[in-house]
């Protein structure tokens, strides 16, 4: 099983409206996603509101996910959390659970230094012993995993990848010049066609939850086909509906109501989130409308719009 190439999409969570986990709605989002053709599913990420979900629960998820997933696609388990301990716990539950990968971020809150970011996530590898995917996010966590950090991590083959989620192009350069041996992952969507110039061979992305074809589209063009022509009018198609999910805060509550327009009932978001209000469901409505038509256009090949149960 190759890790870490194509499209990894982060799961979200679907709730009901009282809040508790809708089974069936997970189900069929992973069913869909599977179909439509991407490469890995990614549990307890940001988009799956790990964040507010009990310890207990994250577990309960990740045997719901591995009974859904069926080892159809690699399933990669998120360890996030303050404490270096919780996230030790959850990658040695990850590990109990089937998981192929495990997602290592930095800490938040406690702005650890780039020898702390290291020490944190070599004691969760000691631990679970899988590959890992790194998780750079400065703009969630308010430090990178700097120089220190990736040299210090050397030590280990386990961290194979790192999911770039910065947005500094300095960093991307960094990254492809000096630490070829850790694969590149899109973090940044609206950087995807940069990412893939510079050798990423994968994109983990939020938005492939309700358009993975779009998404696969652009992959398929820039990395299997090395045609950076296509990929740039694909990505010129893609750019209004990153700057919708950006604007305003609600990345989130934006991915699960794309899925709900899907035909699958996502849910509210947990709080402190709130919903989209009208106005802001009938504006995502039309950018991915039109941003479909223009792909099915660029493609040949007709992406559905809903009723994906």
């Amino acid at each position: 099983m190759t890790f870490f190439e194509g499209i990894y999409t982060p799961l979200v969570a679907p709730f009901r409206d009282d809040f508790t986990l809708n089974q069936e709605a997970m189900e069929n989002a992973v069913n869909m996603l599977i179909r439509a053709g991407v490469h890995g599913l990614i549990v307890a990420g940001t988009t799956g509101e790990y964040y507010a979900m009990t310890k207990k629960e994250r577990v309960y998820v990740m045997g719901l996910a591995k009974e859904m997933i069926a080892g159809r696609v690699p399933m990669v388990i998120g360890t996030g959390a303050m404490r270096t301990e919780d996230s030790i716990e959850y990658a040695t539950q990850a590990k109990s659970h089937g998981a192929d990968a495990i997602l290592v971020a930095t800490p938040p809150y406690a702005y650890p230094t780039g020898r702390e970011i290291a020490l944190h996530a070599l004691a969760i590898d000691r631990a679970a012993n899988l590959p890992v995917m790194l998780y750079n996010y400065p703009g969630r966590m308010s430090v990178n995993m700097d120089e220190e950090t990736l040299d210090r991590l050397g030590r280990s083959p386990n961290f194979c990848a790192i999911k770039e989620s910065s947005g500094d192009p300095n960093r991307l350069h960094m990254l492809a010049r000096d630490y070829p041996h850790i694969a590149l992952s899109c973090g940044m969507d609206d950087q995807a066609l940069e990412f893939f110039a510079w050798g990423a061979r994968s994109w983990v992305c939020a938005g492939s939850n309700f358009a993975p074809e779009a998404h696969i589209a652009l992959y398929e063009a820039c990395v299997l086909k090395g045609d950076f022509t296509t990929g740039r009018a694909i990505m010129s198609a893609m750019l209004p509906l990153m700057r919708v999910l950006e604007q305003g805060g609600k990345f989130v509550q934006c991915i699960k109501y794309g899925l709900t327009l899907r035909g699958i009932d996502a849910g509210p978001p947990r709080k402190p989130l709130q919903p989209l209000n009208k106005d802001e469901k009938r504006e995502l409505a039309q950018v991915i409308a039109t941003m479909n038509a223009t792909i099915s256009k660029i493609t040949g090949t007709l992406i559905p719009k809903g009723d994906e149960t």
